[in-house]
């Protein structure tokens, strides 16, 4: 059974919005029960989310921002983005809507970086962090394959290179990244474009990109807190993703004990847009094996 879509139009009514550090973020927030928090990629915005809002809204108390620099969010020229400084963000709008008890993550992308940043964070007591699950993205620098838009935009030409990005070249990126049967409609890339030029965004493309070198920097004490094994943590994985598909999986399998891994086959790189019931399924799974009862052992 599909999953209902939520139209940009009717998604962008339903923001709010927040001031952080003097720029006005945009947020969403919807349901009830434990925090959800779900932490979009690049170079798209919380919209890529739609699909699963509704029905995690049924469980859940979801929430999601445009992050700094991203859709319908405040996008400063003369302005140093970070990873770190989107970790601030996602705590800044928790603080913002009274969250006090222990957050749920479900990122992507970009996202992943800035919830592997928050997972260090638990275990530095700065936050209390009680699941997480990471779809496509670049989970360990030494895996992470930038298309060629992602290395023309860290190269010295980056600035121009991001001014004179448009949904022609969009498209031309995305069809590399979607699974051969699940590439976006012509609709759905007219919407993607829409929260990327929103706000001039093409003008700080090339800022946003330092997030590559940035989890270079931030590597070791990541996958250290990835390691620690102490906070629940699932992958969910769009396998023919050629930035962080299946040889990204078989790295984190490498490298985290006891690995909770699942593969979507013929999936790319954005699974909640692809295939939205799959990641769904397999997410709730991943939330119930978290509630069940302890086994009871007989003893004699």
């Amino acid at each position: 059974m599909a999953l209902a879509e939520i139209p940009l139009c009717i998604w962008r009514k339903r923001s709010q919005t927040f001031v952080f550090r003097g720029q006005t973020i945009r947020y969403w927030t919807a349901g009830q029960g434990e925090p959800l928090l779900l932490i979009h990629g690049f170079p798209s915005a919380s919209w890529d989310w739609h699909y699963l809002w509704q029905p995690l809204a049924q469980r859940y108390r979801v929430i999601a921002c445009d992050m700094l620099g991203f859709g319908d969010s405040a996008k400063p020229v003369n302005h140093s983005y970070s990873l770190l400084e989107q970790a601030d963000l996602q705590q800044a709008l928790l603080a913002q809507l009274g969250v006090e008890q222990p957050v749920h993550l479900l990122a992507h992308d970009y996202g992943d970086s800035v919830a592997q940043e928050l997972l260090a964070r638990h275990y530095e007591a700065r936050i209390h962090v009680a699941s997480c699950v990471f779809l496509n993205g670049g989970l360990f620098p030494e895996t992470h394959r930038p298309v060629l838009m992602q290395k023309l935009l860290l190269s010295p030409l980056g600035w121009m290179i991001g001014r004179a990005f448009s949904r022609d070249g969009l498209v031309k990126s995305f069809r590399q990244i979607f699974g051969p049967q699940t590439r976006p409609t012509e609709s759905q890339m007219d919407d993607f474009w829409s929260l990327i030029d929103s706000n001039h965004g093409p003008r700080v493309m090339h800022k946003l990109i330092g997030y590559i070198p940035e989890r270079r920097v931030q590597r070791d004490r990541w996958v250290a807190a990835m390691q620690r094994g102490e906070v629940p943590l699932r992958v969910i994985d769009g396998e023919v993703d050629p930035i962080s598909g299946a040889h990204m999986v078989a790295r984190y399998r490498e490298l985290i004990p006891n690995p909770d891994t699942v593969l979507l086959t013929d999936i790319g790189h954005y699974p909640q847009i692809e295939a939205p019931c799959e990641v769904l399924k397999h997410y709730l799974a991943f939330r119930d094996q978290q509630v069940l009862p302890p086994l009871k052992v007989a003893c004699s």
